[in-house]
């Protein structure tokens, strides 16, 4: 099994930066992609943005691209989503999540591994 712990959410004003991380520990060899979603309330589970296992390729949503960098560290088995210049829009529960499988899908059915979420609040 494979758990995933977030942290680093809070609340903070628009135009600010903000780091979460998520920490994987169990049978992280299993794990290859993995990727940040976020859920407003009342909204869906979207995707953010998720990275290979050799970090080497990486995906965004158009909402987040130019002001999110998704990065990880294997041998901390951390993973890192580096906010800048947020917005309202922006404020949500921010989950980590991790596949097996090698692809970057943006779709939360093709992740098996999921956090409990740290919420983020975006102030105007």
């Amino acid at each position: 099994q494979v758990q995933l712990v977030e942290s680093g959410g809070g609340l903070v004003q628009t135009g600010d930066s903000l780091r979460l991380s998520c920490a994987a520990s169990g049978r992280t060899f299993s794990i290859n992609t993995m990727g940040w979603f976020r859920q407003a309330p009342g909204k869906e589970r979207d995707f953010v943005a998720a990275i290979s296992r050799s970090g080497d390729s990486s995906s965004y949503s158009d909402s987040v691209k130019g002001r999110f960098t998704i990065s990880r560290d294997n041998a901390k088995n951390t993973l890192t989503l580096q906010m800048t210049s947020l917005k309202p829009g922006d404020t949500a529960v921010y989950y980590c999540a991790a596949r097996s499988g090698t692809a970057l899908p943006t779709t939360r059915g093709y992740y098996d591994h999921w956090g409990q979420g740290t919420q983020v609040t975006v102030s105007s």
